[in-house]
């Protein structure tokens, strides 16, 4: 029988161009119609790219066609006007693109880290991802949009101002063989930032489009917690690959993961998945304690349907390494905590794929 159930699952057999995922599980597919053997569909891109329009809309058209009882399938590709000038790329989140100034050149993922509050560990889950896509092979840089309460700094040992080139152009910092910038590099530890949206959209544009990031495999961006104005309209000007939720076990974590949910869908940004922190205790007599429960993170991936990245336990070393500007990551990736945080850096880096 033809349902709109059974077409939304026929089109999950087409991908994004360039991309191993389906533009179902991205979230393109907004509406679908079919009666009397007639299907009509609706997919909303956010890239402007008129071939990948355009070939969505063949091999949708193709896969519908097949299904039993179906006389005729339109398939309607919704894409924002075209940008002025080349946009490399093409990623469904926009690709290369963006709505204002464009990505740096050379950056070919873009993934933001997003917590719906504060208090998960979220800051400490990007450096370590960072470190743990780096220690998978890539070429990485961690950009702190934490403009208020930046602390990537402190997490990756690293301090001083960033040089500025010929060309007004700042040369993020490195350590531990990732490629940094932040709010903490400009102004005094002790000197509170006191700006409104526009300034921040403006400051993370330039941290992105006037710092020389050169060739990076993955830019991961530390969003601040939350899902106010800030977090919205920087989704909104950022072309952003894909969003990486994390949470804690508990309910009052939850319950504001599904805003943050709702939050990258609303701007279009496809969810890679979401990272359960501080998942359990491990005591020194082997007693596994769950401190804040255990598994909400796994059941909530399940109910949202998007993938789970994995579950990271309470490791004093993660507190320690953060502490002391070495991530466990760096500083002992073959240790427990060090190989939790590599396993969710490998399954970020398939959910990216």
């Amino acid at each position: 029988m033809l349902t709109q159930e059974s077409v939304k699952e026929a089109l999950q057999a087409v991908k994004f161009p360039g991309y191993s995922r389906d533009i179902v599980s991205f979230g393109m597919v907004k509406d679908i119609a079919c009666g009397d053997g007639a299907v009509s569909v609706v997919v909303e891109m956010t890239s402007n790219d008129p071939e990948k329009g355009a070939l969505i809309k063949k091999e949708a058209e193709a896969v519908i066609q097949g299904l039993p009882d179906v006389r005729m399938a339109y398939v309607e590709v919704k894409q924002p006007p075209a940008a002025s000038g080349p946009t490399p790329g093409g990623a469904p989140g926009g690709g290369a693109q963006w709505q204002g100034p464009q990505r740096a050149y050379g950056i070919k993922k873009v993934i933001a880290v997003a917590s719906g509050k504060g208090g998960v560990g979220k800051s400490t889950l990007s450096v370590n991802l960072a470190c743990a896509l780096k220690h998978l092979g890539h070429k990485v840089g961690l950009l702190d949009c934490d403009i208020y309460g930046p602390s990537v700094p402190l997490m990756m040992g690293a301090g001083g101002r960033p040089q500025v080139t010929a060309a007004e152009r700042l040369v993020p910092l490195e350590t531990h063989g990732v490629r940094l910038m932040s709010m903490g590099f400009i102004v005094d530890d002790d000197q509170p930032v006191i700006w409104r949206g526009p300034m921040i959209q403006k400051t993370v544009h330039q941290f992105i489009n006037q710092t020389e990031w050169g060739e990076l495999d993955y830019l991961l961006v530390d969003l601040p917690p939350g899902t106010g104005d800030a977090q919205l309209s920087l989704c909104q000007t950022t072309a952003i690959d894909g969003g990486v939720i994390v949470t804690t076990p508990q309910e009052a974590s939850l319950g504001v993961v599904r805003k943050g949910v709702a939050m990258f869908a609303k701007v279009q940004v496809p969810i890679l998945g979401i990272v359960e922190n501080m998942s359990y205790f491990t005591a020194p007599g082997g007693e596994r304690v769950e401190i804040f429960g255990h598994g909400g993170g796994k059941a909530e991936a399940e109910r949202t349907n998007v993938r789970f990245l994995g579950e990271v336990p309470i490791f004093t070393e993660i507190r320690e390494g953060g502490d002391s500007g070495v991530p466990v990551v760096a500083g002992a990736p073959d240790s427990p905590p060090g190989k939790a945080l590599i396993e969710v850096g490998r399954a970020v880096e398939q959910a990216s794929a």
